[in-house]
């Protein structure tokens, strides 16, 4: 597969991945989050897979929005990095969360799995129209 034809399908596990934390579809999540898979979250804690299916299947996490501003690509044959841009709403152990997000996620591709999330961090954005009034 041409690198190119690599960026437009990671790219579209990207999208997918956003759909299943819409979704809180646990089974899709699975699929698309390696085994071994380690997040960092905006406060520094750092989960698991599993935390994160946990999360997602017990309604711990809801998410009632994922708008996407702006996704940046980068990828080789074996290795993609996702940098996504954009406004997320829901529900985060009871507590409502509407916040403006950055998300970088480092994918592996194998040829049976397809791309599957190796690592991510989270990170809070200020939001613009708060740093034009400054």
């Amino acid at each position: 597969m041409m690198i190119a034809d690599h960026a437009e399908s990671l790219r579209q596990a990207e999208r997918r991945l956003q759909a299943a934390q819409l979704a809180s579809d646990v089974d899709a999540l699975d699929r698309l989050i390696d085994d071994t898979a380690l997040f960092t979250g905006p406060d520094g804690s750092v989960l698991s897979k599993r935390d994160d299916l946990r999360a997602h299947a017990s309604g711990y996490q809801v998410m009632s929005r994922v708008e996407e501003e702006d996704l940046k690509v980068l990828v080789t044959a074996r290795t993609g990095v996702t940098l996504f841009l954009g406004t997320l709403e829901g529900t985060f152990g009871g507590e409502r969360l509407a916040a403006r997000m950055r998300y970088t996620r480092t994918w592996t591709h194998d040829d049976q799995a397809g791309w599957r999330v190796l690592t991510a961090h989270a990170a809070f954005v200020a939001d613009r129209d708060a740093l034009a009034e400054e």
